[in-house]
């Protein structure tokens, strides 16, 4: 039943992050009008699987779906975490249900240990590698430490096969407050080059192509050749390259690419280093995809300002729906102000954000 205690929402956009924000606020949710003009209206395989994942990670959740299935109410318990297994539909790679995990299971009851089985990357997803490499580095800034992301089995596209283990032992009260208004300078550039089930040779001339780019960047390079092979290889063949720019300081930008059928190892290798090199100059603080964790794990900070250096590319539509949410759920309101320091040119924002002052009431209770 629908009471006004409901916080309401419309639209499939934001699923993963609203369902999220309403379990680390502990406050109920309705959404309405989910894919509601399809012709296949309501909620996709992947959500009703992601929604089964956040039952099996929390306890007392409260879930309720629509008989069309465009309407989802969800009243959220306690993060409990502990041992999971879940298998993944092959329509989303891990990666998709990866990246909201992260954001609970520092708030935990117990440290997590999910087994998540399905497509490991997958073109249009943000793959195992770019979590790995690009979010866990970001959550220590947090003051998160102890986190791991295990690639046990690679699985491509089409038929999967893969096995990623997240392990959280690193349980926070409350997030740090962060302070990054600097631009990074990037010294050097790593990355991992994979393939499954494919000849290794796909593997170097990924990073021939790569390193035909980035040569002239610089910087030191430093790609690994990682070839699957056997039980743990998955079921389908790919290859697939995470090229990852990094500072002194930590900080670190990700481009990630998975192979076409038709595609050249050595285009997809030159296509992600132009991308990577893109991102660099188009990205603040952090990159794109690492906003919305940062943005999170701000808003869950002590009763602080945090602050966070973001290019005027980055300030799109999915930042302003990102904010609205945050706004409806914990009341706190963003304040975007062009950076103030003499060196910076009109490219650049700075985003504050002051902490809604959450504890984490999961360890309360334990």
């Amino acid at each position: 039943m629908y009471s006004k205690s409901n916080v309401l929402f419309q639209g499939h956009r934001n699923f993963r992050l609203r369902i999220v924000l309403a379990t680390l606020s502990g406050k109920a949710i309705k959404i309405t009008k989910i894919r509601s003009h399809d012709l296949n209206p309501g909620l996709k395989d992947y959500e009703v699987s992601f929604l089964r994942l956040i039952e099996s990670v929390t306890n007392g959740s409260h879930i309720e779906i629509s008989y069309t299935g465009t309407t989802v109410i969800y009243r959220p318990g306690i993060i409990v975490g502990g041992k999971v297994t879940h298998n993944c539909p092959h329509s989303k790679s891990i990666g998709y249900f990866l990246e909201p995990l992260l954001m609970l299971a520092p708030f935990s009851k117990h440290k997590f240990s999910v087994l998540l089985k399905g497509l490991t990357n997958k073109e249009s997803d943000v793959g195992v590698d770019t979590i790995k490499w690009g979010l866990l580095p970001v959550m220590e800034k947090f003051g998160v430490r102890d986190c791991l992301i295990h690639i046990v089995k690679r699985g491509s596209p089409p038929l999967g096969g893969g096995e990623v283990h997240l392990v959280c032992n690193s349980l926070l009260p409350v997030p740090l407050t962060i302070h990054a208004i600097e631009l990074p300078k990037f010294s050097a550039i790593r990355g991992v080059a994979y393939c499954t089930r494919v000849s290794p040779s796909t593997v170097n001339r990924m990073i021939d192509g790569a390193r035909s780019v980035l040569k002239g960047t610089g910087c030191e390079v430093n790609i690994t050749a990682d070839v699957w092979k056997g039980e743990n290889s998955g079921k389908s063949p790919g290859f697939g390259i995470t090229l990852v720019a990094e500072s002194k300081k930590g900080w670190r930008i990700v481009a990630d690419n998975v192979g076409g059928t038709q595609g050249l190892p050595e285009d997809l290798g030159e296509l992600t280093a132009y991308q990577l090199m893109d991102e660099i100059t188009k990205s603040g603080g952090v990159g794109r995809f690492q906003l919305a964790l940062c943005l999170v794990f701000m808003t869950i900070g002590k009763e602080d300002i945090g602050r966070i250096k973001v290019h005027d590319s980055q300030i799109d539509e999915n930042l302003i729906h990102d904010l609205r949410d945050i706004k409806e759920l914990f009341g706190t309101e963003a304040f975007i102000q062009n950076d103030t320091d003499l060196d910076a040119n009109d490219e650049y924002k700075i985003i504050s954000l002051k902490g809604s002052g959450f504890t984490n009431i999961s360890k309360k209770i334990a």
